[in-house]
């Protein structure tokens, strides 16, 4: 279970620090046909706490990893 953790953490980290710091996120909603949530979605407000949960979800799993071994 730890690795699907780290799997996820790692990931959602990834996507939303290329989301945070790259236009990454206007061009995929753009591609969609949703322009409408840029003005939501794309916003420090939104973005940041995202990053910072799967940050925590991340040094979570490495915790757990560490613990069972």
């Amino acid at each position: 279970m730890t690795n699907k953790l780290l799997a996820l953490g790692l990931g959602g980290t990834v996507l939303a620090i290329l989301c945070c710091f790259t236009p990454l996120l206007p061009i995929v909603l753009t591609a969609l046909g949703l322009t409408g949530l840029l003005g939501f979605l794309y916003n420090d407000a939104v973005l940041l706490p995202i990053l910072a949960s799967f940050l925590i979800l991340t040094g979570y799993a490495l915790w757990r990893q560490k613990q069972q071994k």
